[in-house]
């Protein structure tokens, strides 16, 4: 059974990066469903290698072999470009080796992830390689930051204007600077929130959720989940 745990980054840098994260598992795990989140991710896989997930569209499963070690950091939406050099848009439901991105620097944080002495050490020295940015966020950034504050409830008008764009060219800079554009984002952000709720009660009360959650009714949370995992609330919700 795979151990998955998150920790809080430090912070310094808690304005662009939500957590550090590890998996293990001793035995082999098959077709590990990984939900949407609006997040850019560096990861580290002992087995294979090092490198920098984009924003997924939709749900993505992957399979790790006997004896899983994997630890990672996840970006706030829209905040990992300052760390990785390239547009998030570039990565989006794909993953490309950091080393293409960092190059030597990517080399020397393998070599320490690979000589770590535990997965909680190899996630304090992922936090560790990522020294906050010289800049705030920019207009955009923060536009992006305050939709995902609501938890994708935000006026994408009014998002767009506190960044000074028309939502044209805010569509377009959003998905450069998180992978999604506005509104997808908002729907991965709402279906985000849907799963914690759901993830928090031991009977999840599907139209309370979808209330909360602030989804127009039962039916479109069910059509998201759909979209997004292929499967209803409940039978997402049944194989956990």
């Amino acid at each position: 059974m795979a151990v998955y745990c998150e920790e809080p980054s430090p912070a310094s840098i808690a304005r662009w990066v939500e957590c550090s994260w590890s998996m293990e598992s001793a035995t082999p795990v098959a077709a590990h469903a990984v939900p949407p989140d609006g997040c850019v991710d560096i990861v580290y896989d002992r087995r294979r290698d090092l490198s920098a997930v984009g924003a997924m569209s939709v749900q993505q499963r992957f399979e790790f072999p006997q004896g899983a070690y994997v630890a990672g950091v996840r970006f706030r939406p829209g905040m990992a470009r300052p760390f990785l050099g390239l547009l998030p848009s570039e990565l989006t439901d794909r993953s490309a080796p950091l080393e293409d991105l960092w190059r030597r620097r990517a080399g020397e944080l393998h070599r320490r992830l690979d000589d770590a002495k535990s997965i909680r050490d190899a996630m304090r020295i992922l936090l560790g390689s990522l020294p906050a940015p010289r800049n705030a966020p920019s207009p955009v950034q923060q536009a992006i930051e305050a939709v995902a504050a609501t938890h994708g409830a935000a006026d994408l008008e009014s998002a767009a204007r506190s960044a000074n764009l028309s939502p044209r060219h805010f569509r377009r800079r959003c998905l450069e600077e998180c992978g999604l554009t506005p509104k997808r984002l908002c729907r991965v952000l709402r279906f985000r929130r849907a799963c914690r709720l759901a993830g928090d009660s031991a009977r999840p009360d599907w139209s309370a959720i979808a209330y909360e959650a602030q989804y127009f009714d039962q039916a479109h949370l069910i059509r998201d989940f759909r979209e997004f995992t292929g499967l209803t609330p409940m039978a997402v919700f049944s194989n956990t």
